[in-house]
């Protein structure tokens, strides 16, 4: 299995995002994380962001929506140049949810859901037909440098187990407190995607960090 990185542009100077952007040019995406304030008890980035971010790197941008009912704007962040938008199953209806994802697929983007910790493996279920990659929070959303929740592993094998069984092609991410340390317990488990913020953007060789990280 291909292990892919995300680094978290969370975790980047966001007053050189652009130069920060460029020093993971060796990942394999850039996880966008956006916050409105309202479904995490914080605020990051949005739309224009996005935008100005664009023109900046050949990766794709994998946009994780932390936001309340994010069928409002999932059209506005595949326009800004988002390639992948995930949606936590906890910020609206199914029927909204579902017809986000369509949304995206509209757009030509790849699109996925997210699991807070506290949701079960199966909130993702009624959606793993519709997505091109499903998300499990390793960390409880809405801030960067959090510690690693072990106990999410049993969840991702759950949710690879299911892929495979329906021969899906869809990939499996993990996102919070990613690091050296735990990056193979995800691995092990069945995720191809690794979420990492102060782990790339924390060390003094990002590219050789993010070979680490890949294995």
């Amino acid at each position: 299995m291909t292990i892919k990185i995300a680094p978290s542009i969370l975790s980047a100077d966001f007053a050189n995002l652009e130069r920060d952007v460029r020093r993971i040019a060796d990942a394999d995406y850039v996880h966008v994380d956006v916050m409105d304030g309202l479904f995490v008890p914080n605020i990051t980035i949005g739309i224009p962001v996005v935008r100005a971010l664009r023109p900046t790197t050949a990766l794709p941008l994998d946009v994780h929506l932390m936001i309340d009912r994010p069928v409002r704007y999932v059209e506005q962040f595949c326009d800004a140049g988002a390639d992948i938008v995930t949606c936590h199953v906890e910020a609206d209806s199914e029927a909204h949810t579902r017809e986000a994802l369509a949304k995206i697929h509209a757009r030509g983007k790849r699109a996925g859901v997210v699991l807070k910790p506290r949701t079960p493996a199966e909130a993702a279920l009624p959606f793993l037909d519709e997505c091109d990659i499903v998300l499990v929070m390793t960390v409880e959303p809405g801030f960067g440098g959090q510690s690693f929740m072990a106990d999410m592993m049993p969840k991702v094998a759950r949710l690879r187990e299911w892929i495979d069984g329906r021969g899906l092609p869809c990939e499996l991410e993990v996102d919070g407190g990613v690091a050296l340390g735990t990056r193979d317990a995800c691995v092990e488990a069945g995720a191809n995607v690794l979420v990492a913020g102060s782990a790339v953007y924390g060390a003094e060789d990002i590219p050789a960090r993010i070979r680490a990280l890949r294995g």
